[in-house]
């Protein structure tokens, strides 16, 4: 499944009172993963940066003098998004920023539909617990450490591990059993490894105390019934 980490840096907090997005950037993922397709473009807002902003961001209107208006990025922006879910953090402000911007350019707006905010989904998973992306960095294990102001490349990538494990987390085994079912070797930390696996042994009496435990405690099991049992285990065949 195809989906895109977006974020963007702002002259402000408002876009109805004339703040400007000066930052967008946005990062492809499959499958949850990231595949290597990066979107990032800096943009000349048209009017000042205040310093409040530039102490967020780091950007000054000298480090945008000369870069293109949104207008002339609108549309690489829109050719990368494609029809793919968009991952935002606080989506609401970027589609909000976004919308504003290509409105200018008459252009239509993000379909609300395909907005995935992953403060909501950190706000449910951690009910009343900090949510920023700070926040989760530090609880979730991902590396934080070069973040010493807002970026908005940085900010999808960092996302992009973040959403990983929102949506339950790296599966290992998973690329372990691939290898197995494959035939292939699997490399952990650069070493091939040739796995081989080892069937786990039940004991015959444990397997019968099971299955006697199991019929005795769950009546009318439909796993225990023709014809998810085989004739062979079903007790009750040479009686019928």
């Amino acid at each position: 499944m195809r989906q895109i980490i977006l974020d963007t840096e702002t002259t402000g907090l408002d876009p109805l009172q004339g703040d400007r997005v000066i930052e967008v950037a946005a990062v492809e993922i499959v499958n949850l993963l990231p595949t290597g397709a990066v979107f990032h473009r800096l943009i000349d807002p048209g009017r000042d940066i205040p310093a409040e902003a530039t102490r967020i961001h780091g950007f000054t209107n000298a480090d945008l003098a000369g870069k293109p208006a949104f207008a002339a990025i609108a549309q690489d922006l829109l050719d990368f998004l494609g029809d793919a879910p968009i991952v935002a953090h606080n989506a609401p402000f970027d589609f909000g920023f976004l919308d504003a911007e290509f409105r200018r350019c008459g252009m239509p707006v993000l379909d609300r539909r395909r907005m995935v905010d992953s403060l909501a989904l950190a706000k449910e998973r951690y009910p009343g617990m900090p949510n920023s992306l700070d926040a989760l960095c530090r609880r979730v294990g991902v590396d934080n450490s070069m973040r010493a102001s807002h970026n908005a490349i940085l900010d999808c990538r960092l996302l992009a591990e973040v959403y990983l494990e929102l949506m339950g987390g790296k599966q290992p085994g998973f690329e372990l059993a691939a290898a197995l079912r494959d035939g292939r070797t699997f490399v952990a930390d650069g070493d091939a490894i040739a796995w081989e696996p080892i069937p786990i042994a039940i004991p015959e009496g444990r397997a019968v105390a099971h299955d006697a435990f199991v019929r005795s405690k769950v009546k009318d099991a439909l796993w225990l019934a023709p014809p998810f049992v085989p004739a062979a285990q079903d007790s009750t065949e040479g009686n019928a």
